[in-house]
């Protein structure tokens, strides 16, 4: 099976930037559509983007287009999420989710069904301040 854990939440001001990573182990994690979700308080949970591993085309919500990257990190088997120009309503648990590719054709198919997707990180906090 494949675990997920993000890392590199925070605090920042508005403008600032932040940097999470996303590093899966276990079976089966080179071959993954990875995904980024955040949940605000008192709202339900909204995509972000994804990544295709190992193509690696990426799709991004219009809401973030301008300000969220999504990439393969160094490390192996780990992607990264990029925000910049963060604002107070980026303020939100940041989650990665992840699915054996064979099972997607496309990882977009996982943002807008994210129930289907099987394996999920802990989650880390971002908070942005005006």
């Amino acid at each position: 099976q494949v675990q997920l854990v993000e890392s590199g939440g925070g605090s920042v001001q508005a403008g600032g930037s932040l940097r999470l990573s996303c590093t899966a182990s276990g079976d089966g994690t080179k071959r993954l559509h990875m995904s980024w979700f955040r949940q605000a308080p008192g709202k339900g949970r909204e995509a972000i983007g994804c990544i295709y591993s190992p193509g690696r085309p990426t799709y991004y919500v219009d809401s973030v287009k301008d300000r969220f990257t999504i990439g393969p990190d160094s490390a192996p088997n780990s992607v990264y999420l990029q925000m910049n120009n963060l604002k107070p309503e980026d303020t939100a648990t940041y989650y990665c989710a992840a699915i054996l590719r064979a099972s997607f054709q496309t990882c977009t198919s996982g943002l807008t069904a994210p129930s289907r997707l099987p394996y999920w990180g802990q989650g880390t906090q971002v908070t942005v301040s005006s």
